[in-house]
């Protein structure tokens, strides 16, 4: 997922994204612990999309804050 569709996201629309994504990298790891992952690179890449959306709610996190 691109950084800049991300940030055209509300903070709500984040949050919902995060808890997805979360929901879906405890998926993947079950299927890699039972052999049924096929491509594992699906955890890295869902791993860094985490990341992403994480960094940004901390950045609004932080602007919202210098701006009281």
């Amino acid at each position: 997922m691109k950084a800049s569709k991300l940030h055209e996201m509300s903070t709500d629309e984040l949050s919902v994204q995060l808890k997805d994504l979360k929901q879906e990298l405890f998926n993947l790891r079950f299927q890699n612990a039972t052999g049924q992952l096929g491509n594992v690179m699906n955890i890295q890449k869902t791993k860094k999309d985490i990341a992403r959306v994480k960094t940004i709610l901390r950045e609004r996190e932080l602007k919202s804050a210098a701006q009281r």
